[in-house]
C-alpha cells in the first residue's frame, strides 16, 4: 500500500489528519494522531483499492470535463429595453403594470443604473421580443494532469493539481 499523502510505499499507519482518517507513512504521521500499525495489503487488496480510486477520480474528471454554460446580459440591455418599449408605443407606467413590475425598476433599467438578472431578463425579452441574454460555453481545459509520485495517484497529487488551476 502507499501513503495517501505522499505516495511512498512501505510500513503505513492508520492516523486523523485534520478529522480524515486516512493510511499515512511514518514521515506523514507527524500530520496528526497516529491510531495504529497497518498490515501490509496483499497484492489483491492493492489492485482493488487502486482500480476504486481510479473509477473515483474518473467519475469526477468526466463530470469536471463538461463545458458549462454562462449566460450574461448583454452591455447595452439599457437602450436595447428602451427602444423596445418606445417602439411598441408605451410609457415606462404602462409597461411596468404590463410586466407586473414597479415603474421605477423600468426607470433603473434603462437608465443604466441596474442591469436585471436572468430572470428579469426573460421576462424583458419575452414582453419586448428583444434579445437580452447571451450565451457562452466555458470549455475546460483537456489533458491530464502529471503528477510527481510515479506511482498511484495521492491526495497530495490531487491538491496540487487543484493548485496549478
Amino acid at each position: 500500500m502507499n501513503c495517501d499523502l505522499c505516495g511512498k510505499t512501505g510500513t503505513l499507519f492508520k492516523a486523523e489528519i485534520e478529522g480524515v482518517r486516512m493510511n499515512v507513512c511514518e514521515t506523514c504521521t507527524r500530520h496528526g494522531k497516529v491510531f495504529h500499525e497497518i498490515k501490509q495489503a496483499t497484492p489483491n487488496e492493492k489492485k482493488k483499492e487502486e482500480k476504486k480510486v481510479r473509477e473515483m477520480i474518473e467519475r469526477h474528471e468526466s463530470v469536471a470535463k463538461k463545458p458549462e454554460v454562462i449566460q450574461l446580459i448583454v452591455k447595452d440591455y439599457s437602450m436595447k429595453i428602451k427602444n423596445a418599449r418606445e417602439r411598441k408605443g408605451l410609457k415606462q407606467e404602462d409597461f411596468a403594470k404590463k410586466i407586473n413590475e414597479k415603474e421605477s425598476l423600468i426607470h433603473q433599467m434603462e437608465s443604466g443604473h441596474m442591469e436585471p438578472n436572468i430572470e428579469l431578463a426573460r421576462k424583458l425579452e419575452h414582453a419586448l421580443g428583444i434579445k437580452l441574454i447571451e450565451e457562452f460555453i466555458d470549455e475546460p481545459e483537456i489533458g491530464s494532469e502529471k503528477t510527481k509520485s510515479n506511482g498511484p495517484l495521492t491526495l497530495g497529487d490531487m491538491i496540487n493539481v487543484k493548485k496549478r488551476k
